[in-house]
């Protein structure tokens, strides 16, 4: 798919009219390596064969409008009544997100009013719109020093027009959407039925996802304290396994297309063996496959580490009746534990071939993302909801701030749910984890004569084959922020 300058403009709510609180500040600012003015835009693509691509003038390449502070306003901050809902899972950052959003619009515009929904899209039907918490600056004084999110939050497709009534019944002019692929679809829907009906509400979206899966984005919120998290596991399981007899270490991290925390994790601690995500496909049987390089570790280092995104090896419980068809709540099919099978097959091939495994496998899911935010992440939450702030007060709606190319940028809600970000096979991530993981070179020699080694007429391990020296399987997706190209989507 290829993107044109109109692709990427942005919803308005009309001109302008009202003083901006920051007009002073912003009337001699110019553009910056460290500040994009306002009218001038961020460019998609960054390199200059992407950019010599589209064969246009400058002005016409496509580019994000620069999010931040305006000069003027649509709306009047004294007659403004926010609203703000948390969607879908859990996220570390939520409440940094909240608390930002209500510092900016209370202490620098001056909103009086505003409302968090409770429980999600599900707060604001019929029989729970009343069921609101005001938020205000001593409220949200201290919720960054916990995780999760204070407003609540759920999943599932609530009724747009339902959901318009409340709205209108509450006297809200902008709405803050913070939430992953399935909020931002249903923000989109959200907007378009104001729309139809002829209300003048901004609709804002914080994009979130722990799975750092969502497109035209550096990285999502959360991410950074979420791998951080996940790689303090990765490292006690490398020590159990370690501490083992032909230890075996499995950590399933989150990952449910994407393997992002799974690459990331792993090239921070630097412990892992093997690193299977959904993007790269892999066989459990054969001489190449998964079981056989376990083995090879096992014999010739003591132990193995494996860490698998939730995502990975779908297919291979599908093919062993292991996978069912139900879904969740918004429509996700509900995948298989691929942990499980792993710690299964690994241990019946270890035993079949002579070894005596000691398997340890966790699950640390919900341990991850109901962490508070990191450092990094509290700063880049605060910023996300600021450039927010800005968005609603100057009238932009469904729009997403997000952040591209390291500035902040407006993006219409479609975009961000137009496709699904992922690790490029092909791209410089997943070449570091198959550097870090030793898979770019053979894989470990059998010492001769070892315990272990097969007797004559013994039959030949059923070994794993794994599609971990950087098969494609055909699949080449945008690796965003990797600065993989923006313009291939699925």
């Amino acid at each position: 798919m290829t993107l044109h300058l109109d692709d990427l403009r942005v919803r308005h709510l009309g001109e302008c009219r009202y003083d901006s609180p920051f007009s002073e500040m912003l009337a001699a600012k110019r553009t910056s390596p460290h500040y994009v003015a306002e009218g001038d835009r961020v460019l998609l693509d960054d390199t200059v064969s992407m950019l010599a691509e589209h064969d246009v003038r400058p002005e016409q390449l496509p580019s994000f409008e620069a999010a931040g502070p305006r000069r003027k306003i649509y709306f009047d901050p004294a007659q403004v009544t926010a609203g703000v809902v948390t969607c879908g899972g859990l996220c570390p950052g939520l409440n940094d997100v909240i608390r930002g959003l209500v510092q900016e619009l209370t202490v620098h515009y001056g909103v009086r009013r505003i409302l968090g929904f409770r429980n999600g899209f599900r707060g604001m039907t019929a029989a729970r719109r009343d069921d609101t918490i005001d938020l205000t600056p001593d409220r949200v004084r201290d919720i960054h020093n916990a995780g999760g999110t204070i407003l609540g939050s759920s999943r599932g497709a609530q009724d747009a027009d339902e959901m318009v009534d409340s709205l209108v019944l509450r006297g809200i002019d902008v709405l803050f959407v913070i939430g992953g692929d399935g909020g931002m679809n249903a923000a989109t829907n959200l907007a378009a039925a104001i729309r139809r009906r002829g209300h003048e509400i901004a609709v804002i979206g914080v994009p979130k996802t722990i799975d750092n899966d969502l497109p035209y984005t550096d990285q999502s919120f959360g991410f950074q304290s979420a791998f951080a998290q996940a790689a303090n596991f990765i490292s006690s399981v490398a020590v159990e396994a370690a501490a083992s007899p032909d230890g075996i270490g499995i950590v399933k991290l989150m990952g449910r297309h994407s393997g992002f925390i799974a690459c990331y994790a792993s090239l921070a601690r630097n412990a892992a063996d093997v690193v299977l995500i959904p993007e790269v496909p892999f066989v459990l049987d054969g001489p190449d496959g998964l079981l056989a390089r376990v083995e090879q570790h096992v014999r010739a280092k003591g132990h193995v580490v494996i860490v698998v995104a939730e995502g990975a090896g779908q297919d291979l419980l599908r093919e062993r009746g292991l996978l069912g068809d139900a879904t969740d709540a918004s429509g996700n099919a509900k995948l298989g534990d691929i942990g499980v099978l792993l710690r299964e097959a690994i241990t019946a091939h270890l035993t079949d071939v002579g070894l005596a495994p000691t398997v340890r496998y966790i699950d640390p899911s919900y341990a991850i993302r109901s962490v508070t935010a990191n450092a990094y992440d509290s700063v880049y939450c605060l910023r996300l909801a600021y450039a927010a702030v800005h968005a609603a007060m100057a009238g932009r709606t469904e729009t997403a701030v997000v952040r591209w190319r390291r500035r902040f940028v407006h993006v219409p809600m479609p975009l961000i749910i137009s496709h699904r970000n992922e690790v490029d096979p092909d791209g410089d991530l997943w070449m570091s984890v198959l550097e870090a993981t030793g898979h770019l070179v053979p894989p470990p020699a059998q010492p001769a004569g070892g315990r272990g080694d097969r007797e004559p007429g013994r039959r030949r391990p059923r070994g794993p084959v794994a599609d971990l020296v950087g098969g494609t399987a055909g699949r080449r997706d945008a690796e965003l922020p990797e600065a993989g190209s923006a313009r291939t989507a699925r």
